[in-house]
């Protein structure tokens, strides 16, 4: 399993971070390892991430994010 990281944006609290855990969760293949909203860290586990659904799935949260590079 390879793993991915993220920055998120606008996360502040707990009940951000469960927003954007349940949202990535619900993508097939795709494991949530990690959601910090102190650091805006977002780490999620698959054999074949689409960075682009994770994107979406954050953004439907109501959140932006980017591929931690």
């Amino acid at each position: 399993m390879s793993t991915t990281e993220f920055r998120v944006t606008g996360m502040t609290c707990g009940h951000c971070e469960m927003s954007v855990r349940e949202e990535v969760s619900e993508l097939p293949g795709v494991e949530v390892l990690e959601v910090d909203a102190s650091s805006g860290r977002l780490l999620v586990g698959g054999d074949q991430v689409d960075e682009a659904q994770v994107l979406a799935a954050v953004e439907e949260a109501g959140y932006t994010a980017v591929p931690a590079r």
